[in-house]
């Protein structure tokens, strides 16, 4: 396989909290809203997950599949990494991998085992800390080791903030913060993460029976019960560049965004010696993937980047954006893509 050009991986999204946080809500919704990615959900328990909602086409051992394409199979941590096995086996058409944390192992063990597994098609793809807004000092008074867990978070979910006071939620989000840094923290209620801040929605458009490539307003749209127009919640910003980009300043951009970015997307053009094929950027909160692609025929070899956050500083991501396409002496040897290594594997 040439240089710049891999076989493409399946993340695999850890979600961990503790009980009642509102894990199988947000399994749920995504499943529901899942923007035609077809997602493959771990679970430790069938009857948490609403598959009679969900059309289900068949069972067998214990894998369900759904009639939209999604899979759920129920297995203990044991059995963890067989079943990576058959979810990303060679015939699979899974676009990810979501496991349910939570009454399977701790979320470090569980980071060991998806970074440790011998699967060549699975790649990790970060760690989901959910938060119950209203217990959450209750619940850190009894289990103080949830500071921990959500260390090890790359996107922090605040959940049930409908349930409390404007004051109040802020109080409970300042105390998270100092607990987690500058990880970004959504809220948001009723387990509502859309899809499109968490994978990357598959471009299908060979086939038109399939999900077909969302236009970006299409993709921050959210038919839910409970939910509004995620453009209402949501702010996005938009980068293009002709010129090539400088490995070692994007990567120190990516491993510090400026405010609460949630998601950063797109084609990455670097054009270094041996590297000139393009990169697809995805990032959920501080996890990055850069994973090397080749261009299609006729595809311009620009980089393009959108942001998705909230109250974004959009002055400051373009300036830092701008700072990051190369510059005359900058190396363009191989030496220059060891940053992105780290994050290409």
């Amino acid at each position: 396989m040439a240089r710049g050009q891999e076989e493409s991986k399946i993340p695999v999204v850890l979600v961990s909290g503790f009980l009642g946080s509102g894990k199988t809500t947000l399994l749920n919704h995504l499943l529901r809203n899942n923007r035609g990615i077809r997602i493959g959900v771990v679970v430790n328990d069938f009857g948490s997950i609403n598959i009679d909602s969900m059309m289900v086409a068949g069972q067998v051992d214990s894998m369900v599949s759904l009639g939209n394409g999604c899979l759920c199979c129920a297995v203990d941590v044991s059995d963890m990494d067989s079943m990576f096995d058959v979810l990303a086996s060679s015939s699979s058409q899974l676009d990810v991998i979501v496991v349910e944390a939570s009454g399977l192992a701790e979320p470090r063990n569980l980071i060991r085992l998806v970074l440790g597994s011998g699967n060549p098609r699975i790649t990790y793809g970060g760690l989901v800390g959910l938060v119950d807004s209203v217990e959450f000092d209750s619940i850190r008074s009894k289990h103080p080791e949830i500071d921990s867990h959500l260390r090890l978070a790359d996107l922090v979910v605040l959940n049930k903030s409908d349930l409390l006071e404007p004051e109040e939620l802020g109080a409970v989000e300042s105390r998270v913060r100092r607990v987690v840094d500058e990880v970004p923290i959504l809220i948001t209620s009723h387990g509502q993460v859309d899809a499109e801040l968490l994978f990357e929605v598959p471009e299908r458009a060979d086939d038109p029976t399939e999900a077909r490539q969302l236009t970006l307003d299409e993709l921050l749209y959210e038919d839910d019960d409970h939910a509004r127009h995620l453009h209402s919640r949501y702010t996005t910003f938009s980068f293009e560049s002709a010129e090539p980009m400088d490995p070692r300043r994007l990567v120190d951009m990516l491993e510090n965004p400026a405010g609460d970015v949630y998601r950063i997307k797109g084609l990455v053009y670097f054009g270094i010696d041996g590297y000139e094929g393009k990169f697809v950027l995805n990032t959920v909160g501080r996890h990055i993937r850069l994973q090397p692609d080749i261009w299609k025929d006729g595809e311009q070899r620009v980089t393009r980047i959108v942001s998705i956050g909230t109250e974004l500083d959009e002055e400051l991501i373009e300036i830092r954006l701008l700072d990051c396409v190369r510059r005359p002496g900058d190396p363009t040897d191989e030496s220059a893509m060891l940053p992105v290594h780290r994050y290409s594997t």
